[in-house]
């Protein structure tokens, strides 16, 4: 009877033990891999919610200089010194509507935004130009008044619209930006919105929307030779644009030395590199500032970063710039993590559109650059440039989200494949081991 039974236990260790182990390591590990590489850390800070705390400190900053750089010249002038403030306020609510539509709209309506978009604005641009509608401040026609709710800049909100149409547009036939006979169309569209800008005349932002044109072919799989067309385009509108005017032509002539002019084309830079210079690493206090009384033009829109720099110093400064390091760090991190080519496109587009901007207006503030009428992203004062941004704002977060939850969803649906792995497996190692014991007791 001893000899059955020793048999009968040999018998049974082959049918238990190894379903044990190799049902322990397949229920584990393929369950527990997919869930960490989908989504991120807990501890990990979400790049669309660090992007809009970023943009929320940049707006409520923005809000605090513009009454700083205006309330001067206001009591100066006998005027009301919250006026701007409160204007700045009312584009920032707005602008915060604009935020809450696109943080909320779907993809589709997206795509379908795009081509109406665009042609809105190819009319807009048109109708800024005739003299009897657009209103023309210091020799450029780029606004439409709208009475006393202040007045639209249509090129701003044109920046938007062909991010818009250009990621809808290149998810159609991805396959034929391979070709440069595919690129035709977007080098169409990108050349009349930049041509109409630039005759308004606004250079400069003409350039910034062929770039993040540029940026977006490439982001969607086009050939980096067949994009010297938007290059050359680029460099076209920006040579016609210095030769065509002549305060163009002076205003690259005193970059190089803006001090061999300083009461003429290069006051402007000077009385930049004068409040910047004043400020040293403190500054002299916020409001204390006083480049922005008469001295400093455009203290509250184009050179505002100026005005940073004398009341807030060096640090302010740097304070703002690592701002948008952050924002180009968040921005591209919800393009890199994109569901599909429209989202990872229209993302890298609009993060390159702020991020371009910021640059040039530093760029001229500083000297690096000739000086600009591009205002600063956030911060500047302005309705059209505040509320489109608060819109590229909206998009981003919604993108991100959108990543944030698909990939979410993945990893329980991987993780809940890999609990019914574990329970089948459970399942056959106990059936296992009981054939054993059975077999045992027969054999007993």
């Amino acid at each position: 009877m001893a000899a059955p039974r020793t048999a009968s236990r040999t018998a049974s260790r082959p049918a238990s033990r190894p379903a044990s182990r190799s049902g322990s390591r397949q229920s584990s590990r393929p369950a527990s891999r997919p869930s960490s590489r989908a989504v991120a850390s807990p501890g990990a800070v979400r790049p669309e919610r660090l992007l809009a705390a970023v943009v929320l400190a940049l707006v409520c900053f923005g809000l605090v200089m513009v009454f700083s750089t205006s309330s001067t010249t206001a009591l100066l002038n006998d005027g009301d010194p919250m006026g701007l403030a409160i204007r700045q306020a009312a584009y920032a609510l707005v602008g915060l509507g604009a935020y809450a539509v696109f943080v909320r709209m779907s993809p589709e309506g997206m795509k379908r935004l795009g081509p109406p978009a665009i042609g809105v604005c190819i009319f807009l641009l048109l109708v800024v130009l005739v003299p009897s509608i657009g209103t023309q401040v210091n020799g450029s026609r780029r606004w439409i008044s709208l009475g006393g709710l202040g007045a639209i800049q249509p090129s701003e909100i044109a920046k938007l619209a062909l991010a818009l149409w250009i990621a809808q547009a290149v998810v159609r036939r991805p396959s034929s930006l391979r070709t440069g006979k595919g690129l035709v169309p977007f080098l169409g569209v990108t050349g009349v919105l930049a041509f109409l800008i630039l005759i308004e005349p606004d250079m400069e932002t003409a350039v910034i929307a062929v770039i993040t044109a540029f940026v977006m072919l490439l982001v969607a799989g086009a050939r980096t030779r067949h994009l010297g067309g938007i290059v050359g385009v680029g460099v076209l509108i920006a040579t016609i644009g210095i030769l065509a005017e002549p305060y163009r032509r002076a205003r690259i002539l005193s970059f190089i030395d803006p001090w061999s002019d300083p009461d003429g084309v290069g006051f402007q830079s000077v009385q930049a590199q004068v409040a910047l210079g004043s400020g040293g690493l403190h500054g002299v206090g916020l409001g204390d500032g006083v480049q922005k009384a008469f001295y400093l033009p455009e203290a509250h829109t184009d050179m505002i970063l100026a005005t940073i720099g004398e009341e807030l110093g060096l640090i302010g400064v740097l304070a703002v710039l690592a701002a948008y390091g952050l924002f180009a760090v968040a921005g591209y991190r919800i393009a890199l993590g994109a569901r599909n080519l429209h989202q990872q496109v229209l993302a890298a587009g609009l993060t390159t559109m702020v991020v371009m901007q910021a640059a040039v207006n530093v760029g001229a503030v500083v000297g690096v650059m000739p000086v600009t009428g591009v205002p600063l992203p956030f911060v500047s004062f302005g309705g059209s440039n505040l509320i489109t941004f608060l819109a590229c704002t909206g998009i981003l977060v919604n993108i991100g989200r959108r990543s944030h939850t698909h990939a979410r969803g993945l990893s329980v649906v991987d993780g809940g494949e890999g609990r019914d792995r574990g329970r089948g497996d459970g399942r056959a190692r106990d059936a296992g081991a009981g054939g054993g014991r059975r077999a045992a007791r027969a054999g007993g």
